[in-house]
């Protein structure tokens, strides 16, 4: 068997033995394949696509390249969450608490932020002495003992994915469904989670724009779950507008705070309390999803998630006095609320521009080698289908340089667009999908 072989066999339209993906896999993650001869591949892949068996064997190559975790060992079931990505998305967050607050463990291995798209582990980080970096004795142990671990993933999982992404994120290949959706899963897979709730994202500010592009996306990932034996759903989500109202890491965390008082934005309340029931069905500890409805309520207005976020943030060396009282959290030295030039309705709001102009503030990073100011970002003061009048506040930007300020609020002023007709609100979901 030849790599090269292989490569014309899928340029020309050919499915793939698993003998052949396997092949694959295995020599590029010890070296044997060079990255030539792979972005070739992932090139031919991007173009002629895979089918459900052939993706599936190729997460399961991915995921066994490395280390698997049985979770099983510790904990009777435990579940995973994973957003696609997006702005303003800090659910894990508030849900990862509420889930294992009912009883069910959530084990959650999180990424970094990379473009507009914000990731948990800087929001975390936000709070003084979070370890992102537990070893695998460490993150087993904590499972067992407190039911919740939220650490970054360790190199030694499904590595082969590692050096995929890198070699597709320089070759023009990231956009492929088949890659993408086996890229999420074999991380998931060597996770050692037996249950996976998946947030897919579709809109603006998400990667797959289109509603068609994110059913498509979704159904692949379920169809690996179940062809691997895991149990999966996959609920598609907006991402036209921001997720809540703040957008930045400690600001982000802020209102993941909040949401765990029962005092967050609507949007988020509801997104996190759908997202939760469908979790704790999937894990089998709520029959149906209105039980489990009502056990996530309980959880959050009795503050039992809460209680088990300061428990959290102990484990893993947080300072809890940071969370206990988040205005010690990292905060920026300048503030200005971008207002509305004139009254109507709030008809559409860019998250991808809002997304990048937290970027250019500091928030984020354009490439993995930038440092995060973990104090600035914005916070939005309407939603579409809001009414909203001449002069009325619509961000605020906050920022710790003033030349950042103006452009950010420069650059924010396109994102809104008002209407002199009122505007429907935006569904926080599409579908869901098993």
């Amino acid at each position: 068997m030849r790599a090269v072989d292989i490569i014309i066999k899928k340029r020309d339209h050919g499915e793939l033995s698993t003998e052949e993906i396997r092949y694959f896999v295995e020599g590029f993650t010890r070296g044997d394949i060079p990255d030539y001869q792979a972005s070739s591949w992932a090139m031919a892949v991007l173009l002629n696509g895979m089918n459900d068996r052939e993706v599936t064997d190729l997460t399961l190559a991915m995921a066994d390249s490395g280390e698997v975790l049985d979770l099983s060992q510790v904990v009777p079931i435990a579940v995973d969450k994973h957003s696609t990505g997006g702005v303003g998305d800090k659910v894990t967050m508030t849900v990862a608490p509420l889930v294992a607050a009912c009883g069910l463990a959530v084990g959650k291995m999180s990424g970094r932020g990379l473009g507009f798209s914000g990731g948990t582990l800087d929001k975390l980080e936000s709070i003084p002495g979070y370890r992102v970096n537990l070893s695998r004795e460490e993150f087993m142990a904590q499972l067992a003992r407190i039911g919740i671990v939220l650490t970054g993933q360790s190199g030694d999982l499904a590595p082969a994915d590692g050096k995929m992404y890198a070699l597709r994120d320089v070759t023009g290949t990231v956009p492929s469904i088949p890659l993408i959706a086996s890229s999420v899963m074999s991380k998931k897979i060597a996770a050692g989670a037996q249950a996976i709730v998946l947030d897919v994202k579709t809109g603006k500010g998400a990667f797959m724009e289109t509603l068609e592009d994110a059913r498509h996306l979704a159904r692949l990932m379920a169809a690996i779950g179940r062809l691997s034996g895991r149990k999966v759903v996959a609920l598609i989500s907006d991402m036209n507008q921001p997720l809540g109202d703040a957008v930045g890491n400690a600001l982000e965390l802020q209102e993941a705070i909040a949401g765990l008082h029962d005092q967050g934005p609507a949007d988020f309340r509801e997104h996190c309390l759908v997202v939760a029931s469908h979790m704790l069905v999937l894990g089998e500890t709520a029959p149906d999803l209105d039980s489990a409805r009502r056990m996530a309520e309980d959880a959050l207005v009795s503050g039992r998630g809460w209680e088990k976020f300061r428990q959290l943030v102990a484990a893993q060396g947080g300072d809890v006095s940071y969370i206990d009282h988040p205005e010690k959290l990292p905060s920026a030295a300048l503030r200005q609320s971008l207002r509305a030039e004139r009254g109507g309705w709030l008809a559409a709001l860019n998250a991808r521009e809002v997304g990048e102009t937290a970027v250019d503030l500091g928030a984020g990073r354009a490439k993995k080698t930038d440092v995060i100011d973990y104090g600035v970002g914005m916070v939005l003061h309407a939603k579409v289908g809001d009414r909203v009048e001449a002069g009325q506040e619509l961000v605020t930007v906050h920022a710790n340089s003033p030349e950042r300020l103006q452009a950010a609020l420069q650059r924010l002023a396109g994102a809104f667009t008002l209407s002199d007709a009122p505007c429907e609100p935006l569904p926080l979901f599409y579908d869901v999908i098993s």
